[in-house]
């Protein structure tokens, strides 16, 4: 019996995600209490009405509560999940389309590049305040982050506060993808998505980095009782050109592939428009799918529709999996968690959070080593950290100048006029996001 919170639950993406999977793990949370928490007093509701709804027809021992008030649902508890953000789309979509005007080619604009600055400014901050906020009534508390962009929102956290905090993102399934592919085991990534199970049976595929920047360093073909990268590497050269070709690139320049595709890799990388298809976010598309499932919500929960189709779904997530290892004792080892390095990868600095494989139990969880990447892999690696501390720096303190550093750092940004003017931009669209510049701008 735990009490587990979810920061961000009126989020019918999220929110639904979670639930399922809790639901999926009821056995072992038996009599558990799941709380709600969000500032949308309307998408809560529904989403309490969900999870009661799943765990009716599952069958579940959990109890599921809501509030509004972050300090009522967090008190006594021992897990809290986060996942907030404000106007995210539209938010998001200003992140896209200011360093456009200032001529940067940019391929995502979400996590990494000036786009991510933005982000970074606004995400951290608002993580702060939740996570200060859980530390005064819940000081023990494990915070499972998935709040964007994880790895600067985690390094935030671990800067300004004493929780214990760990990041997830299901992009290891990226490689999975993209193994299953190549290899010939699955058409293409749909196909691999229905496939998901079967491949994570038939591989043990490990990658190490930064979080949405992670590089495949093992690819261990279970069946077959070996290591099959060098073969991997053999047929993807065989493929279609227009297959990762980013991707490719890398792994022909530095010696290691990128395990979350182009979308998210090319980010990090100044060329990366020379070759990715993506030129911004299909924020129309992400509108429209966030309506159509809050409607099918909205009908479950008035009990026109049954919740019969999501019967056994999970979300892909490993937050529930993490937090019944930790009660269960069952050194569980996990892909993909970010937390700070303390010597994990080789030549990045200790309190860097890296993404890595872990092992977790009820004495906590513990990155592994990883072996050296290629000098030129490390090189990568340390100049997003660099980049990375100072648009955390600039979140937390309102610095304009460590803001400036951040861009100038990015490889996406070639231009000291660009530079100033995407920053002079970002602060003023994004002003009433970020009330720890204009405090600044006052003292």
């Amino acid at each position: 019996m735990t009490k587990i919170v979810l920061v961000g639950a009126g989020s019918a993406s999220f929110g639904l995600g979670m639930l399922l999977d809790l639901v999926a793990y009821g056995e072992e949370l038996a009599g558990s209490t799941v709380v709600l928490s969000d500032v949308d007093p309307v998408g809560l509701d529904l989403m309490l009405q969900i999870g009661r709804t799943l765990n009716r027809q599952a069958k579940t021992d959990l109890r599921f509560e809501a509030t509004t008030s972050l300090e009522a649902a967090v008190d006594g508890a021992e897990f809290v999940i986060t996942s907030v953000a404000v106007d995210r789309a539209a938010t998001w979509q200003r992140d896209w389309e200011i360093p456009r005007k200032y001529g940067i080619q940019h391929v995502l604009g979400e996590n990494g590049g000036p786009g991510g600055l933005g982000h970074t400014l606004r995400s951290v901050h608002l993580m702060v305040d939740v996570a200060k906020r859980i530390e005064a009534v819940a000081p023990n508390a494990w915070v499972l982050n998935f709040t964007n962009p994880l790895t600067r929102v985690c390094l935030g956290l671990a800067r300004a506060t004493n929780l214990k905090v760990v990041g997830f993102c299901h992009g290891i399934d990226a490689a999975y993808r993209a193994v299953g592919v190549t290899m010939g085991l699955v058409k293409d990534a749909t196909d691999a998505r229905t496939q998901r199970e079967a491949l994570y049976d038939r591989f043990d595929i490990k990658a190490a980095g930064l979080n949405h920047f992670t590089f495949v360093y093992s690819i261990f073909d279970r069946e077959r009782g070996r290591e099959i990268y060098p073969e991997f590497c053999e047929r993807l050269a065989q493929m279609p050109a227009d297959f990762e070709p980013l991707s490719r690139r890398l792994l022909a320049s530095f010696g290691r592939f990128p395990a979350i595709g182009d979308g998210h890799t090319g980010e990090y990388i100044a060329f990366a428009w020379e070759t990715s298809e993506l030129k911004g976010y299909d924020f129309a598309g992400y509108a429209q799918r966030a309506r159509e499932s809050k409607e099918k919500l909205q009908q479950i929960a008035a009990g026109q529709l049954t919740a019969a189709e999501f019967a056994g779904q999970t979300s892909g997530e490993r937050a529930i999996p993490f937090i019944t290892a930790l009660l269960h004792n069952i050194n569980q080892v996990e892909l993909a968690l970010n937390l700070p390095n303390r010597g994990s990868i080789p030549g990045l600095p200790e309190w860097a959070i890296v993404e890595v494989p872990s092992v977790v139990s009820a004495a906590g969880v513990q990155g592994l080593t990883v072996p050296a990447f290629p000098p030129g892999i490390t090189a990568l690696l340390a100049q997003q950290v660099a980049v990375q501390d100072r648009a955390v720096e600039a979140a937390l303190h309102g610095d304009r100048q460590a803001a400036l550093q951040a861009l100038l750092l990015d490889p996406v940004v070639n231009s000291y006029a660009a530079a100033t003017g995407i920053l002079d931009e970002l602060l003023a669209v994004h002003a009433p996001y970020l009330p720890q510049f204009a405090e600044k701008t006052v003292a």
